[in-house]
């Protein structure tokens, strides 16, 4: 018996006594799927479909654009807008919000999302991925433009997000709040196919995976956390933990998912504030992932998706995975200050 497909599982949430997708939410979903399917098939081409290499522009962020970040982003928006299934949605790659055409009919979630995550690994023929978030609009933004203050929600308000995955399998993980499924992109049926779910973090994997280049950013906390596990030769924990990084954050979390470990991107120490990932399209989708997942996911010191966006592209530090490593970093957290 072949596994389920993307469409019959929504189906079967839908159908569901304490329903968390209701149709237009199913709908909404499929959509995106669709589009990644799009970005898998113009990744594939690499050179010869001339997605590779970059732009010579930026972002908002200030960071050289890839060819495939505007493509992919391109694709989701065109994919997305005419469905009636959506009030605006925001993109990483865009300056602000993008409303839906007054041509065609509007919905009742927000959509958000990373187009191309890990971009520069495209060109090295490495994994990137695709990551979404969506939420409700405002019950009073209805009859009146979208503003970008309707975005700025806690990750706690997420009624689903996911990510697609493009390496030597294409595979979409997503949760609506009831667990988190993993879907395989059977290329001959053009069909999404369960192939794992629903997954739980497995505890005791002694993995870290954290961008060492880095170190001169991270508190004192993190450095003795981390020295405790990784290169140690001495203390109860040396030689017992791997160091795992890939410059892709899909490639990291959807490890973690599948065989345990933790993840962490921290802020920069010397400069509060600053941190290299977003809360709205990268931090809180992972989280919300991860939590349903049976794990933990944290700003270093509080639950990121307990976090009140001020911007749009606000940036957080992120440490999330097995809830058992994440009270460790917490206890060491906790020592640091009381030292």
């Amino acid at each position: 018996m072949q596994p389920i497909t993307l469409t019959r599982f929504l189906i079967e949430q839908q159908r569901r006594e304490d329903s968390a997708c209701p149709s237009e939410l199913r709908l909404l979903i499929e959509t995106v799927a669709r589009a990644c399917k799009s970005v898998t098939f113009a990744i594939s081409k690499g050179a010869l479909g001339d997605v590779l290499g970059t732009l010579g522009s930026e972002n908002v962020q200030g960071e050289v654009q890839k060819k495939l970040d505007v493509i992919a982003n391109e694709i989701l928006l065109d994919a997305n807008e005419w469905g009636g299934h959506l009030a605006a949605m925001a993109s990483e790659e865009m300056e602000t919000i993008h409303r839906i055409p007054n041509r065609y009919p509007k919905g009742e979630y927000l959509l958000l999302f990373d187009p191309i995550d890990g971009s520069s690994n495209v060109d090295v023929d490495l994994s990137v991925g695709t990551i979404f978030s969506v939420l409700r609009a405002p019950e009073n933004s209805a009859g009146r433009e979208v503003t970008e203050e309707d975005f700025l929600q806690p990750g706690s308000e997420q009624v689903a997000s996911g990510y697609a995955i493009y390496g030597p399998q294409t595979l979409l993980v997503l949760t609506l709040g009831t667990g988190v499924y993993e879907f395989t992109l059977d290329r001959e049926m053009g069909a999404w196919r369960m192939t794992d779910g629903p997954l739980q973090i497995v505890s005791g994997n002694k993995e870290v995976a954290i961008n060492m280049a880095r170190r001169a950013q991270w508190s004192p906390a993190i450095r003795r956390y981390i020295d405790a596990r990784v290169g140690c030769e001495e203390g109860p924990l040396a030689g017992e933990y791997n160091m795992r990084w890939t410059g892709s954050m899909v490639a990291d979390i959807h490890r973690i998912l599948k065989r345990g470990g933790v993840f962490l991107y921290p802020a920069d120490h010397r400069k509060p504030g600053k941190a290299r990932l977003r809360l709205l399209y990268e931090a809180n989708p992972m989280s919300f992932l991860i939590e349903q997942a049976g794990g933990t996911a944290i700003d270093g010191e509080t639950r990121i998706m307990d976090a009140k966006p001020t911007g749009l592209h606000q940036r957080i530090g992120v440490a999330l995975g097995d809830a058992d490593e994440i009270a460790a970093l917490l206890g060491t957290v906790g020592e640091m200050a009381n030292a």
